[in-house]
């Protein structure tokens, strides 16, 4: 085992914490506010504050037309079509339904990495860990399974869809991008994909300031932005640089487990049998991914 193993455990742990208390927060947000309004002041904020940092740091933004179309890609691969579809589906959709069908990004993850990274082979390991998560997070949210009217339908496609260009993305960040800074490479891919959702917003819902700005809604944005974006991208784009992608994307399976556990502490309820059910069938699942046996290099 390499001597930085724990590091990379604790960084993806925390990742999936971190990403695991956004859910708690987007639905407060659209308590109040329209949901791509929403994401576009969330990354607004991010990328105001990723500005500065980068300046304190002294964090170079890279200058070459080939990356700045990767992240252009990417941007809105990540940002306007991903977090677009997930903000509007939760409108029409139970957050236990997006879950399950979010978690489809390892599935797409699995099989881009076998086309874009030549060093991470699809194996019959790899499908039964992912299939065991899937069939875990489905558990979980079994009776939140329901898609009763077309907007709902039109809600579950537009999660697969986001869940694919999220999938895509990751991949073409490892393949493509090694060398950038995390933190540059978030910012830069915000740049790049905020246009999109800033004009949708303004077509669709309206100018920003008609809406109800609650303190609520105000702590979410900045929490979303702070924690849920610059903290959480840029451990994202760190630890997918060190570990295989399809290890990096299992957090989209212990993603949902995490935020029904924080969610159920936070109001004091009892957790029902269905998700320590799914919780071991999650927790199974990742560990079969980090148990893979490792080929032997002459």
């Amino acid at each position: 085992m390499p001597n930085n193993n724990a590091l990379n455990v604790a960084a993806w742990v925390t990742l999936c914490l971190i990403w695991g208390s956004t859910w708690l927060f987007i639905k407060i947000g659209l308590e109040d506010l329209p949901p791509i309004t929403f994401a576009t002041a969330r990354f607004l904020l991010a990328v105001a504050i990723l500005f500065v940092i980068l300046k304190l740091q002294k964090i170079q933004i890279p200058r070459s037309a080939r990356l700045w179309r990767i992240f252009a890609l990417t941007g809105v691969l990540q940002f306007s079509i991903n977090y677009s579809t997930v903000f509007w589906s939760e409108v029409y959709i139970t957050s236990g339904l997006a879950a399950v069908l979010q978690s489809m990004i390892t599935v797409f993850g699995l099989i881009l990495a076998w086309f874009y990274l030549p060093d991470e082979k699809i194996t019959l390991q790899k499908i039964v860990a992912i299939l065991i998560g899937i069939t875990g997070v489905t558990v979980i949210f079994a009776d939140q399974l329901k898609i009763d009217n077309p907007m709902a339908f039109a809600g579950c496609v537009a999660i697969v869809i986001g869940a694919f260009a999220a999938a895509q993305s990751s991949i073409i960040v490892k393949a493509k991008t090694s060398g950038v800074h995390p933190a540059a490479l978030v910012f830069c891919q915000i740049i790049c994909g905020l246009p999109a959702i800033i004009i949708y917003s303004f077509v669709q819902e309206g100018s920003p300031f008609a809406h109800h700005w609650s303190l609520r809604a105000i702590g979410s944005v900045a929490y979303l932005a702070l924690i849920g974006t610059i903290a959480a991208f840029w451990l994202y784009y760190w630890i997918l640089s060190r570990i295989d992608s399809t290890k990096a994307m299992m957090n989209s399976l212990v993603t949902p487990l995490l935020a029904v556990v924080i969610g159920a502490f936070i109001l004091g309820e009892r957790l029902p049998l269905q998700t320590y059910i799914g919780g071991a069938l999650i927790i199974c699942s990742v560990v079969l991914i980090v148990i893979r046996k490792k080929r032997i290099r002459n």
